[in-house]
């Protein structure tokens, strides 16, 4: 079993750098232009199951990547709540927040990093019992904290893990052991039409 990880192509918000997490908001022409590159990178690829957040920007990206008849919408994949701190950048943030970081500190009104973990074990243990090839679709942060509790590390060290617009990564096993068997490839970003 294998967990082949999309995150969703640009957004107006991605691109200015503003935490996106509940807010829904649609692809920018150029986070179409990603998901058909991706589409493209997949067209040699099968998928045994296929699930994607409800947010638009995510089920857009899976749609176009030529996955959606497979799609299944699971609510465990939706970005992390940034509360208070929804569609604000991180220097507006830190202006009255110093040094702060979604990994580092939850944000007022959002969802903490112990909900979090609870929802992501919670829906990692249901592909556990799954077979074959596995795409999941949907946003940075939350796709970040999955890289991180899939290796059994707290869901803080998904700041270690960067993410592309519509890159894709896969987790996988090294016999028994969870590993990262490729992070944030946007190799099919650069190729020419």
């Amino acid at each position: 079993m294998r967990i082949h990880i999309f995150r969703h192509g640009e957004t107006q918000w991605t691109k200015s750098g503003r935490h996106t997490g509940w807010t829904d908001i649609e692809l920018s022409p150029n986070g179409i232009k990603e998901a058909y590159s991706l589409r493209k990178s997949l067209k040699n690829c099968s998928f045994d199951h296929v699930f994607a957040s409800p947010l638009k920007r995510v089920k857009e990206t899976c749609e176009i990547a030529g996955l959606g008849k497979q799609m299944r919408v699971d609510p465990s994949l939706l970005e992390w709540n940034y509360g208070s701190y929804e569609g604000l950048t991180t220097d507006e943030i830190r202006k009255s927040d110093p040094n702060w970081t979604i990994f580092t500190k939850d944000p007022p009104m959002g969802e903490t990093k112990k909900e979090v973990a609870i929802r992501l074990d919670m829906f990692l243990e249901v592909l556990k019992t799954l077979k074959g090839e596995i795409a999941l679709f949907s946003s940075g942060h939350i796709s970040r904290a999955i890289a991180a509790r899939w290796l059994g590390l707290d869901v803080s060290f998904g700041s270690l893990f960067y993410l592309s617009t519509a890159s894709r990564s896969i987790l996988g096993f090294e016999r028994e052991n969870p590993v990262i068997l490729l992070w944030n490839d946007t190799s099919h970003l650069s190729k020419p039409e």
